[in-house]
């Protein structure tokens, strides 16, 4: 059993530790309403470019398919990953549960690998499990500016353009509240066209529209903007799932550390009165034998 001096010490420890994963959760916290607020209201614009992407694809007499590059398939001989996650830990399985889904998806692939990786964290794990990684971008910040993913988006954009990569992925967890972020993995290149969901979709481009100066030009100047932001919502996502991730882990550490203390709390207390009732029981033992005496 521990002494009462080591009790006294792990109390001290933990209360302190405590103190560290309750201000980590407060300063979570604070970030973690703005990082939300900037992922959710980049979903409609990103949702509305998915609309007016869908629309554009079946507009025009030239096949889209055959009219620009990012929308063209091919055999696929090597294939990209966009690895996106955070730069720091402390944040619960989220990190953990990320590369486990990037590893896993990789292996099953037949052919070569190459991964762009957007954070420190699945950096790590590339390097670890020694991948090929091509390029890496850190230091994004808590509010990343699309200004800051152009870089990515070009990487990308230019590898499956000069035939680096045959077809691209990206990696990333999706917010979907504050307890719970989801690892995603789609596909990002060659561009899918999405299908229009809604009859209201459909019927907001079944009238007619004049596009200036052709459909055509149009489709090819929305698609590199597309991925742009297709990366840059990606990484919104990211950020959230962080701070709410780690919100959540650094309040769980707390309780348990705030229970952790109690426990020692009261195994000191027994410990400390073992010890008082020993010494009453020595002093009244020695007073018995002076007497005797």
């Amino acid at each position: 059993m521990a002494t009462i001096r080591q009790l006294k010490r792990r109390i001290a420890s933990v209360k302190n530790t405590a103190k560290i994963t309750n201000a980590l959760q407060l300063v979570a916290a604070s970030k973690m309403r703005r990082a939300q607020d900037r992922a959710l209201q980049s979903r409609p614009y990103a949702e509305k470019l998915r609309v007016v992407l869908a629309g554009l694809a079946t507009k025009g007499d030239a096949d889209p398919e055959t009219s620009h590059p990012l929308l063209r398939r091919r055999p696929v001989k090597t294939v990209g990953m966009l690895h996106i996650t955070p730069d720091r830990g402390l944040c619960g399985g989220l990190n953990a549960n990320m590369n486990r889904s990037a590893g896993t998806f990789m292996a099953m692939q037949h052919e070569p690998v190459q991964v762009v990786a957007v954070g420190r964290k699945g950096r790590d794990f590339m390097v670890r499990s020694h991948q090929h990684l091509v390029a890496e971008f850190t230091d994004l910040g808590d509010y990343p500016g699309q200004a800051q993913t152009l870089g990515v988006a070009k990487i990308i954009m230019d590898d499956y353009l000069s035939g680096a990569v045959d077809q691209v992925f990206v990696s990333y967890p999706s917010f979907v509240s504050t307890a719970v972020q989801r690892p995603t993995i789609r596909q990002l290149l060659p561009i899918d066209p999405p299908k229009m969901e809604s009859a209201d979709d459909a019927a907001e481009f079944r009238g007619d529209y004049l596009f200036e100066p052709s459909p055509e030009i149009v489709l090819e100047r929305l698609l590199p903007r597309f991925i742009e932001m297709q990366i840059y919502e990606a990484v919104l996502e990211s950020s959230a799932s962080f701070h709410s991730a780690q919100m959540v882990a650094m309040k769980n550490a707390t309780d348990n550390a705030s229970e952790f203390v109690r426990e020692l709390t009261l195994t000191y207390n027994k410990a400390r009165q073992e010890q008082i009732t020993k010494e009453l029981l020595d002093i009244v033992g020695g007073a018995a034998a002076l007497e005797e005496d």
